[in-house]
Order: C-alpha cells, then sequence, then structure tokens
C-alpha cells in the first residue's frame, strides 16, 4: 500500500470517528470521503458504517466511475453524491454527509438557514440553502446537492440531512458540526420569537475571509 494512500485512509477514519463522536452520525448513517490527489479517486467510509469499529483497512478505495480499487466492504451507497462533488469543485479534498438531528429537522421541513451568525459566512459562504428533494443513492441527489451548495461549503439536503464539503477533512469536519449548531440556535429562536437576519452587505469581511481561507469552489462559478 502506497504511503499516501495509508494517509488518505487515516484521514477518512479520522474525519469519521470525529462526526461520530460530535453526535453528528450514529451507527450505519452518514458518510466521509477524501480525494486521493488529483486523481479521479477517493477513499470513502463503507455502506453501514460502524464507526465505533472503523478501521484503515475497511474505508473503500475507488474511482470516480464507480470501480473499486480495494477488495472487502462494500463503497458507501452515497459514493455517486461524494464524487459529483469532487468533478464540480477541483478544490474540494473531503466531503462529509451527516444526520444531524436539528440540521434534518430543517431539512424534513424543507427550510434553509438564513445568515444568522457572521461566523456562517465566514466558514460556509453565507446562508445554509435547501436543497431540491433528491432520490438518495442516485445522480438525483448529487444534482441537489451541487445546486443548494452553489458556491458555499455546506447545505441541507432536503429530507436527508446535511453535505459539506473542504480542503481538508478538519475543515469539513468544522463545517458539519457548525451547520448543527446553527440549526439548533435557529430553531430554539424561531421558538422564543422572530429571529433577526444580518444583511449581507454588512458581512463583506467575512466573505472575504471565506473566499481566502475556507473557500473551495471554482472561480469560473462567479463568471
Amino acid at each position: 500500500m502506497e504511503e499516501k494512500e495509508v494517509l488518505y485512509r487515516a484521514e477518512v477514519v479520522k474525519g469519521a470517528k470525529a462526526i461520530f463522536n460530535k453526535g453528528l452520525v450514529d451507527f450505519g448513517e452518514g458518510n466521509v470521503s477524501v480525494r486521493n490527489g488529483k486523481k479521479e479517486e477517493l477513499f470513502i467510509t463503507p455502506s453501514f458504517n460502524n464507526y465505533e469499529t472503523l478501521t484503515e483497512d475497511q474505508v473503500v478505495h475507488m474511482k470516480f466511475d464507480g470501480t473499486p480499487l480495494s477488495t472487502g466492504k462494500l463503497p458507501s451507497t452515497e459514493a455517486i453524491m461524494h464524487t459529483m462533488i469532487y468533478q464540480s469543485r477541483p478544490k474540494a479534498h473531503s466531503v462529509i454527509h451527516t444526520h444531524s438531528s436539528y440540521a434534518t429537522m430543517l431539512s424534513v421541513n424543507q427550510m434553509g438557514i438564513p445568515i444568522i451568525m457572521e461566523e456562517q459566512v465566514a466558514f460556509l459562504g453565507g446562508s445554509v440553502d435547501i436543497s431540491p428533494f433528491g432520490e438518495a443513492h442516485t445522480e438525483d441527489i448529487g444534482n441537489s446537492a451541487l445546486k443548494a451548495l452553489g458556491i458555499k461549503n455546506g447545505a441541507l439536503l432536503a429530507n436527508h440531512g446535511v453535505i459539506v464539503c473542504g480542503k481538508s477533512v478538519e475543515h469539513a469536519v468544522k463545517f458539519a458540526e457548525l451547520i448543527e449548531k446553527l440549526a439548533k440556535i435557529y430553531i430554539g429562536a424561531l421558538g422564543i420569537g422572530i429571529p433577526q437576519i444580518i444583511p449581507e452587505d454588512q458581512c463583506d469581511k467575512f466573505k472575504k475571509l471565506f473566499n481566502s481561507l475556507f473557500a473551495n469552489y471554482p472561480r469560473k462559478m462567479l463568471k
């Protein structure tokens, strides 16, 4: 096994255990992947993953076209969505999908999260938008995810949970955790009053931080 492959497998395990320990996924749900450098390949958690016992050798190595490059476990059933994001975003190194409780509550109501805190602009790029409904495990949900992401680092998948992408596994974990925190705050704020939305024109400083530090979208998307 090549040294880089060992490192990528370790990154997947690290990200997977992080989202499990943070309570963003339960046994058998969600998925974590990393891109294999500039190759059209990825490493991804296996289907029906047990986060507590996951080891590097259980991580699945595969091509973007679905061709397996490892033996043993089957890949996550959402590998297609991960692949579509990597193909759309050459700078993305990691993709994470979670079913965290508060964010999924909003996704079931097909509600996004407007700009309620400045940090979401810096880390995520702005509001957390809700995707059109897409059938799980198909290109349909991949297209829905891309539409909701736009140039941002995270989105809600209608009736399905959270999707994030980052330039590192650490970034992607942070974004998934932040979306769950924002969802919890937003749901709580809706319960006690009317949340006050921060206007986008007051977020220029944080947009610059996003673009300089955390954005992974191709700049051609702005043209």
